[in-house]
């Protein structure tokens, strides 16, 4: 593992002249199994993060450094996206199409005005068909082609559930993906495990593994510097 990058979600993410927040999730080639960029958000602030190539990171030791200034952070492409809708102006004074108005679904049956084939996942505190307060849409924004990996996505053996997604490992040489590292709070305890990336077979909801429980519970614990 000495060989290796270790990308723990949670690590505090320096440009060359401070601090700009920290790693939230990562973006991966599905196909190469390569990490291709970051998803690093300001800390305590309600701001978007953005999408950071890995070829901006100089360093992971202790924190994760990359090869920009603050300036350079922020005008990389933003991790996420506020979808409108167009509105209708009329009780406004605005003709149609000279408005937008944030996306709203509501409930069939609870007065609402149905959920117009929209899955329960765009459904928002306020977007339960109680009121009519328009509702935004805010989703994440990954290059064609490319996946996103979360911590807390579940990890998938053959025979169940066996934790969450704590962090990546890669090779820094070439960026290739060689484990997925689970959480402290997977079926072994404090046992800190390494899954071999030869053993994922999808990244599509989740990691799906071709191994069982006991075949990753038998691998061999690794020491894993998590970033603080």
């Amino acid at each position: 593992m000495s060989e290796t990058t270790q990308f723990v979600i949670g690590t505090p993410v320096v440009c060359s002249d401070g601090e700009c927040g920290e790693l939230k999730r990562v973006v991966i080639d599905p196909v190469a199994k390569a990490l291709t960029h970051l998803v690093v958000e300001p800390r305590n602030r309600s701001a978007f993060g953005h999408l950071v190539p890995i070829d901006l990171v100089e360093s992971t030791m202790g924190e994760i450094h990359l090869r920009c200034t603050s300036a350079d952070f922020q005008s990389l492409e933003e991790a996420e996206e506020t979808k409108f809708l167009p509105g209708a102006g009329g009780q406004y004074g605005y003709g149609q199409g000279q408005m937008l108005s944030f996306p709203y679904f509501g409930l069939g049956g609870m007065g609402g005005m149905g959920m117009g084939g929209v899955g329960m996942a765009g459904l928002g505190a306020r977007g339960m068909g109680m009121q009519s307060d328009p509702q935004s849409v805010t989703y994440d924004k990954v290059p064609l082609g490319e996946v996103e990996v979360r911590r807390g996505a579940h990890v998938h053996a053959t025979d169940g559930n066996i934790g969450r997604v704590q962090g990546l490992v890669i090779d820094p040489t070439d960026h290739q993906v060689t484990h997925v590292l689970l959480d402290e709070g997977h079926l072994w305890g404090k046992k800190e495990v390494a899954i071999p990336i030869s053993a994922v077979t999808s990244v599509v909801d989740g990691i799906h593994l071709s191994l069982t429980r006991d075949q990753i519970r038998d691998l061999p614990s690794v020491e894993i510097d998590h970033g603080k």
